[in-house]
């Protein structure tokens, strides 16, 4: 799931400067299954956000025994320990290239800034940067995501401690995953920041985190059960990503709690399979499988590919009806970055930070986190 979010987000911003139904594909390939190939980007982060949350829950208890239990320095130092490098290094380049003035990477609105935009970066509010400025440059953008999912994390443990041990954090954690629709409503003046706030995103984590508890508290139930809750997942994603418009006139943003619910029911069905014993990859599925693990250096470095192919589509004066064939150079060429940065530096820099910082612990059974 993760593998295949990474490549909607990489084709959608392939597609905002290459649009998909102009190229041959068209002629032979359903209109509908080329928009859901091109325009869920932000509906990919959402599910992105869900599997942060079981993975990160599912670690903590694997760690620590119980969320009541996490040792707050560790989890800080842990969650440290992987975003700051990757996060800092696109920082500096990133700055280096607005200070040199390279197209597609230079801040040029009046409202903002490079020292601005620098520090709503490192201090995790880049989303309501932009709410309140406008957009910035793609390579930039891509941080609001993580302004998200880091503020989420660094109040997570402090409500973990204090309600963990009570009756209280379910309910929380549910009235938080259920407020998407209400949150994302309230925000509808605001377009950017109806979309990047960070109620909504944190809503989809929640869910995340409730799936992982879930599993946590219960054995898995009958195949049967686990197959449908499986097909219900897959069936209420799948209607979003094809069908999302029908669905906004039906459900409105009720479409995004849709998305979070079936992506939380998914990720628990197939936590719950994988408990059966050694699983049967899926054939020719090995190429998402490594996206998704590396899903984090591509997300923050895809952008470089993108604008990189784009720029030689259109020096070359490439028409649009082998358009396609771009796509795959930069799934392919950002799976190439993101997989040079993992081996050698975030992988690095991850191992010795947490070597320095922590001391040596068992490692959990769960899997990696992101």
């Amino acid at each position: 799931m993760r593998g295949l979010s990474i490549v909607l987000v990489i084709m959608h911003h392939v597609a905002i400067r290459i649009p998909l139904r102009k190229t041959a594909l068209a002629t032979i390939a359903p209109a509908r299954l080329l928009d859901a190939l091109s325009y869920n980007g932000y509906e990919a982060v959402f599910v992105f956000f869900v599997i942060s949350g079981f993975l990160i829950t599912t670690n903590a208890l694997g760690r620590w025994g119980s969320l009541g239990a996490i040792d707050a320095r560790a989890f800080y130092l842990r969650r440290a320990a992987r975003i700051l490098p990757c996060l800092v290094l696109l920082v500096l380049v990133l700055s280096a290239l607005h200070l040199t003035g390279v197209k597609d990477f230079t801040i040029v609105r009046e409202s903002q800034s490079l020292p601005r935009t620098v520090l709503s970066a490192l201090a995790l509010h880049l989303n309501w940067y932009e709410g309140r400025t406008g957009w910035l440059p793609g390579a930039w953008d891509v941080l609001w995501s993580l302004s998200i999912e880091e503020v989420f994390y660094l109040g997570f443990p402090l409500v973990c401690l204090a309600l963990g041990r009570t009756r209280l954090l379910v309910p929380a954690l549910l009235l938080l995953a259920l407020s998407l629709p209400l949150t994302r409503a309230a925000l509808a003046t605001n377009e950017i920041w109806q979309e990047k706030a960070y109620l909504p995103g944190m809503s989809a984590i929640a869910a995340g985190v409730l799936g992982a508890l879930l599993v946590a508290r219960r054995h898995p139930p009958r195949r049967w059960v686990v197959g449908l809750l499986a097909a219900v997942g897959a069936v209420g994603i799948g209607s979003v990503l094809f069908i999302e418009d029908r669905l906004w006139r039906h459900l409105g943003n009720g479409t995004m709690l849709l998305l979070t619910a079936s992506a939380t029911s998914l990720v628990v069905a197939c936590h719950w399979t994988s408990g059966d014993g050694p699983q049967r990859s899926m054939p020719g599925t090995a190429w998402l499988r490594s996206f998704g693990r590396l899903s984090y250096e591509c997300y923050l470095t895809h952008m470089f590919v993108v604008f990189g192919v784009v720029r030689v589509f259109t020096a070359n004066g490439a028409g649009l009806a082998h358009g396609y064939l771009w796509y795959l150079a930069a799934v392919g060429l950002s799976w190439l970055l993101g997989a040079f940065v993992a081996r050698f530096f975030s992988t690095p820099c991850e191992q010795a930070l947490r070597a320095r910082w922590l001391a040596a612990q068992p490692a959990p059974q769960a899997l990696a986190a992101r």
